[in-house]
Parts: C-alpha cells; structure tokens; sequence
C-alpha cells in the first residue's frame, strides 16, 4: 500500500467518524415527543342533545336524553355523560314506569352496567323517590344497587341508610343499615 492509499484510507475513516457523530448527536428529541409518536390515541365520538332508546325483544324499555355524551372507544368502550342525563324506563304497555337523573354517568358496554353520580334521583309513579350520590344500574338484571348512603322518601315516611337494592320500576328496595328515618302518623 502506498501512501496516497494510506491518507484515503484514513481521510475515509475520518469522514465516517465525523458523520456518525454529526448524526449522533445531531438528533435532538424531546421525551414527550417521543412518546406521543408511539402512544396510542383513544378516539372519542361526541354527542349534542343526544335522545337513544333501548328496546328488548322488539319492545321500547328506556329512552335516555343528555346534553352531551363521549363515546370512547378504546379497550374499556364507554360512555360518558359529564354533563346529565335523563332516563324514562318503560313497562311492557309503553308506560313511564320510574324515572331517573343524575348529573354525571357512566356506561361501560362491555359489562352493560351503567355507574351514576352527583344527585342521583330514581321516582316512580307511586310517589316513591331515591336520593344518593351513587347508583349502579345493571341493564342485564336491571337492578339498581349501591353501598353508599342512600335516602328514601315516601308518601308515609323518610328512610335513610347505607346501602340498596332495587329493581328499575322501584316498586320495592330492600335497603341496609336503616338509620334516623321518619314514619309519618295520620291521626
């Protein structure tokens, strides 16, 4: 080998290593970036005004009605109604059987269960009203159940306690550590 060889040779390799640390260091990512690249996005379907009806074998048996609702499909595929919601559950006459409001839910499709908070309100047509700050409603046995602090009005008397279950046209409930309630006496 020659000495012209020799410089190219070494002229080569300098090039190289001066291109490798230009690339090297010339890469200047923040770290947020990055992720944001490789993080998955859930996409979100928004709703205005939303009225939906569930029916059961060919028959209506609620119809729901929210300002606003976020359908989020991601792994969990839920629902959200961070702004209210409004629900009338039917009889097999078509009849408003039980009503239902709260000022913020949420429905998890996979499980059918719908989770309720902030001034819960359930009433029937008797009269009967559930005040709490959580609720959950079942669809596929259609039960209302919680563990929190619940209170019942009724025409004849006030129930409080913690802890409930109900089915959806709440013509009963039996309810769990009854405490400071009020049976009204008509002389």
């Amino acid at each position: 080998m020659n000495v012209k060889n020799v410089i190219d040779v070494m002229n080569v390799k300098n090039v190289m290593v001066f291109l490798t640390f230009v690339i090297f260091f010339s890469c200047v990512n923040n770290e947020d970036d990055v992720k944001s690249l490789v993080t998955r996005r859930t996409e979100v379907d928004e709703g205005v005004n939303i009225e939906a009806y569930m029916s059961n074998t060919g028959k209506m048996k609620a119809r729901l009605r929210a300002p606003l609702m976020l359908r989020y499909q991601d792994s969990s595929a839920k629902v959200v109604f961070p702004k209210s919601l409004h629900v009338d559950f039917f009889n097999d006459s078509t009849d408003i059987q039980s009503k239902m409001d709260a000022n913020y839910g949420e429905y998890f499709e996979v499980k059918a269960k719908v989770f309720l908070k902030d001034s819960v309100r359930v009433f029937n047509n008797t009269g009967d009203t559930l005040f709490c700050q959580e609720l959950w409603w079942d669809q596929n046995t259609q039960l209302f159940t919680t563990d929190k602090p619940v209170r019942i009005h009724r025409p004849d008397m006030i129930m409080n306690g913690v802890g409930l279950s109900a089915p959806q046209d709440f013509k009963f409930f039996e309810m769990y550590k009854i405490n400071n309630s009020t049976l009204r006496v008509r002389e």
